[in-house]
């Protein structure tokens, strides 16, 4: 569903990515692991066309990426939870699912407010706050919520990045069962993130960033037992 090949990224004289090539099978969890730096943000930014490339290319669902603007991402079936969340921080809960939506235009807003609906009967604590500010709710509250924004679009792809910054680890739980459960009903899905363990476990194909090179390509739950990943980013 998603092929980079040959990508790289430059910012100034600096090369943040060299030569990455990343493969997203339809159904799957694909997952890129690295340590701070390494350049697993600016992959997922090059994809949604927030960064430039030097070099490379990127085809979503066998379309090519290249002529595309970041608002148009939505609209061939591309929803992203950024880092950060990213949230309108001063509107509500239900304002921030609309605003999510902008970029279907006014042609689908029945269905947006339709998905809407379907968006907070997923995450019932969003319901019993649909008025409130975004701002004022829990952090693993606005994760919920970013999850919701991204999915009022019904992608054909998720793409994450760090969903699990700044939890707790009971709420870092239930971050993976939501993203389980989004690969369970067909959703493929692209995930950032530095908490390895919890990545790998549940990944269908995993690849590792260093230094703005993909050093190691394999399956989730085998990686859990190769002895680099172990002492890179194990901590054992």
């Amino acid at each position: 569903m998603l092929e980079i090949r040959g990508l790289c990224v430059d910012y100034g004289t600096v090369r943040a990515l060299h030569d990455v090539h990343i493969t997203v099978q339809e159904g799957e969890i694909a997952t890129i692991i690295g340590a701070n730096g390494a350049g697993k943000t600016t992959t997922l930014n090059s994809v949604l066309h927030l960064v430039s490339w030097a070099a490379g290319e990127i085809t979503f669902d066998g379309r090519p990426l290249k002529n595309l603007r970041s608002h148009q991402m939505s609209r061939v079936g591309l929803g992203a939870v950024l880092e950060g969340r990213q949230l309108f921080t001063d509107q509500t809960v239900v304002d921030n699912l609309l605003l999510g939506a902008y970029g279907l235009g006014r042609r689908s807003l029945v269905k947006v407010k339709e998905n809407m609906e379907r968006e907070l009967k997923r995450f019932p604590v969003l319901e019993a706050r649909r008025h409130q500010l975004a701002g004022t709710l829990s952090g693993g509250e606005q994760q919920m919520l970013a999850f919701a924004r991204a999915m009022v679009t019904d992608p054909k792809m998720l793409l994450l990045d760090e969903p699990t910054m700044g939890l707790a680890p009971v709420i870092i739980k239930e971050v993976v069962r939501t993203i389980s459960d989004f690969r369970a009903r067909g959703l493929t899905i692209l995930w950032v993130e530095q908490m390895a363990y919890v990545a790998l476990k549940i990944s269908d194909r995993v690849y590792i960033l260093e230094n703005g090179r993909i050093v190691r390509e394999g399956k989730g739950p085998e990686l859990l037992n190769d002895p680099h990943v172990i002492e890179a980013y194990l901590g054992a």
